[in-house]
C-alpha cells in the first residue's frame, strides 16, 4: 500500500517487491473474509461496498473462477484506506479468539451432557448450581428420553436436543451474550447454508 508524505502530500515510492508482498497480504486478507460465516462476518467493520464481492466469493465454487474472483475482491480492497484493512484485521484477530472459546465450550457443552446422562439428578443439580437459570424439568425430562432411546436403540433425538440446550445454556455466558444474540447468530448461518446449496456455481473452469 502506498503512503503519503505528511509534509508534502504526495505519494511515497514503495519497491516492486515490496508491492508484491502487500498484494499477497491483502489476498490472504479477502480469504480469510470470504471462509467467514454470516455471523462472524457481522462482527467485522467490512466496508458495505466489499460486501458484494465478498457474496460472490463466496456463491462461486469453481475452482479457477474461485481464484478470479478472490482477485477481484483485492483488487477492490487495495483501494480502502491502510486504516479499512487495520481495522478488518484486528476483528479477525477477534473472531480467532472468540472461536477459541467457541470450542472450548463445544467441548465443555460435550461433557456435561455425558454427566449428566451418566449422573443424573447428581449431574443436573452440578449444573444448576452453575446455570440456576436453566430449566429443570425440560433437562430432567429430556435426559431421561435420551437414556430410553439408548436402551431401546432408538435414533438419538432427545441425546442431540440436550446438546442444543446446553449450548444455549453455556455459550452466550462464554462469548459474553445473550441468548437472543446466540439465536440470531444461528439463524444467519442457516441462511447461509441454505443460500450455498440453492446457489453452488455449477460453471466449468
Amino acid at each position: 500500500m502506498r503512503g503519503r508524505d505528511e509534509d508534502t502530500g504526495e505519494f511515497l515510492d514503495i519497491s516492486r517487491s515490496q508491492n508484491r508482498r502487500d498484494a499477497l497480504d491483502v489476498l490472504a486478507l479477502g480469504e480469510k473474509l470470504v471462509a467467514l460465516t454470516p455471523a462472524q462476518l457481522a462482527r467485522v467493520p467490512v466496508p458495505e461496498d466489499l460486501l458484494p464481492h465478498i457474496a460472490e466469493a463466496k456463491r462461486i465454487t469453481a475452482h479457477i473462477a474461485h481464484k478470479r474472483q478472490l482477485a477481484f475482491l483485492a483488487k477492490h480492497m487495495r483501494r480502502e484506506d491502510d486504516a479499512a484493512l487495520d481495522a478488518i484485521r484486528d476483528a479477525l484477530d477477534a473472531n480467532s479468539e472468540t472461536s477459541r472459546r467457541e470450542v472450548a465450550t463445544m467441548h465443555r457443552v460435550e461433557d456435561w451432557r455425558e454427566r449428566l446422562l451418566k449422573d443424573g439428578d447428581k449431574a443436573l443439580g452440578a449444573l444448576l448450581d452453575e446455570y440456576p437459570h436453566a430449566d429443570r424439568q425440560q433437562l430432567r425430562t429430556l435426559v431421561r428420553n435420551a437414556q430410553a432411546e439408548k436402551a431401546k436403540n432408538k435414533p438419538p433425538r432427545a441425546y442431540r436436543e440436550i446438546y442444543q440446550l446446553l449450548r444455549t445454556l453455556l455459550l452466550p455466558a462464554a462469548l459474553g451474550l445473550d441468548a437472543a444474540n446466540l439465536t440470531a447468530a444461528d439463524d444467519l448461518d442457516d441462511q447461509d447454508d441454505r443460500h450455498d446449496q440453492d446457489g453452488d456455481d455449477t460453471a466449468e473452469d
